[in-house]
């Protein structure tokens, strides 16, 4: 094995770059230091320890800080990790046991960030070119307090305020309008993704017209207005009858829908999975589950078995259901209770579906903007056949330390699935919660 020499003639040829990784970045996604290709990545030996201690956690922060450590002792039998050990991205891979002890820094080093970050700058010191690379804001506020660069692991982000809304406005002729109005598809020249919506105006009616993308046609088909509703819920605006359409249509196996508190998502959702579970048949049971953010997506430290856990962080899912009891009444299943019984819905949390294969099933995942990419990559690959899931969430509101609007695994998903057939994505703009919600979701 070829040991790294930082030579002055490499240098004089480029300016290699040193990339000093905080913990959280391997929490984040294990092998991340593959992604820093042709330069030196350096891994200091607090983070080591503290990956050490993330090992025994039964989340996904035990999980990831496991493969982490496999991941570097693999690399550590490959040569001197303390040199330099070369990896397959053409970086050198260093694992630093020390810093400068007389760095003019006021940093308390009991606490192994601050060992972390004096670790970067006494590289800095000695001449390299560093870059801090963590998930963590006040990390990297404090790094560049002390003068080095920090960045945050871009890997497996997007740019939220150009993220994929599922919807576009366009103009038709009075004709167009009254096909899609008497139900008929109408043919659309402009490229769309994959059940794409377009709202649809003319210079006659005030009311506009909605039509969905068909890739195979080239056309707009019109969607129905649903007065009926959907397990008694009727849509209230035009972004809802989107999301219905989608919801309902078994074709479509991966639906996400976004949006600010009181947009109707999780109400959508739910009414659309009892419909086709308990009035169509078309799917064997719901599944409704959510992140468990307050215990760190642990559920083990409250009392009882785990139903009676989980009913404490599913209660809003509760609500809903509630809700739509008491405006859709069904014989047999007049109570939350009789539906969980008669095992058509199964609340479960995010931590026990790990592992599962589900087929035939209605997946509904809630405040899936609290997940990572790596998360949600583990819960969509759980789906066996026949099985769709969907996926809740605002983008903006986000409680887990490390990701952010533009890092979390719902917005990845979007871009990364925005091409495909088999998805359908639906910002849902205006909340029908109450006034009073919608002006706390606005101005608070």
């Amino acid at each position: 094995m070829t040991e790294y020499l930082y030579s002055s003639n490499m240098q004089s040829e480029r300016k290699i770059k040193t990339f000093v990784i905080d913990t959280n970045v391997f929490i984040h996604k294990y092998d991340a230091i593959l992604s820093f290709k042709d330069n030196e990545v350096v891994v200091p030996l607090w983070v080591l320890e503290e990956l050490d201690n993330l090992k025994t956690y039964s989340d996904e922060r035990g999980r990831n800080a496991r493969h982490a450590i496999r991941f570097l002792d693999g690399l550590a039998k490959q040569g001197d990790i303390h040199k330099g050990v070369k990896m397959e991205n053409g970086s050198i891979l260093k694992v630093l046991l020390d810093y400068d002890h007389d760095l003019k820094v006021d940093l308390l080093t009991d606490k192994p960030d601050n060992k972390i970050l004096l670790t970067a700058l006494t590289l800095q010191k000695r001449g390299r070119k560093v870059f801090f690379v963590s998930k963590d804001i006040n990390a990297r506020v404090k790094a560049t307090a002390i003068g080095l660069k920090a960045v945050d692991y871009e890997k497996q982000k997007v740019n939220i305020s150009e993220l994929y809304q599922g919807f576009r406005t366009g103009d038709i002729s009075v004709d167009s309008y009254r096909e899609l109005e008497e139900g008929r598809s109408i043919p659309w020249n402009n490229e769309l993704h994959p059940n794409e919506f377009v709202i649809l105006r003319d210079k006659e009616h005030p009311e506009p017209q909605l039509g969905r993308y068909d890739t195979e046609t080239k056309e707009l088909r019109p969607v129905p207005p649903l007065p009926d509703g959907v397990s008694g819920i009727r849509p209230l605006n035009i972004h809802q009858r989107m999301a219905f359409d989608l919801l309902l249509d078994e074709s479509v196996s991966l639906v996400t829908l976004m949006g600010k508190a009181g947009t109707g998502k999780t109400l959508l959702a739910i009414a659309a999975g009892l419909k086709k579970v308990v009035d169509d048949g078309a799917y064997h049971r719901v599944l409704v589950s959510r992140p468990v953010m307050p215990l760190g997506k642990d559920i083990g430290f409250l009392p009882g078995a785990k139903e009676e856990k989980l009913s404490h962080w599913m209660q809003p899912l509760f609500d809903n259901m509630e809700y739509i009891l008491s405006v859709h009444k069904r014989p047999n299943l007049k109570s939350i209770e009789a539906i969980v019984n008669s095992n058509m819905v199964e609340i479960e949390a995010i931590t026990y579906i790990r592992g599962r294969s589900l087929p035939n099933q209605y997946i509904i995942i809630d405040e899936a903007q609290n997940l990572s990419p790596h998360e949600i990559k583990t819960i969509v690959s759980r789906a066996g056949e026949k099985t769709k899931v969907v996926l809740t969430g605002d983008p903006y509101q986000i409680d887990s330390p490390y990701l952010d609007s533009n890092s979390n695994g719902l917005s990845y998903l979007v871009e990364a699935f925005k091409g495909q057939s088999i998805f359908g994505q639906v910002v849902l703009e205006h909340s029908e919660r109450s006034l009073l919600a919608e002006l706390a979701a606005e101005l608070l």
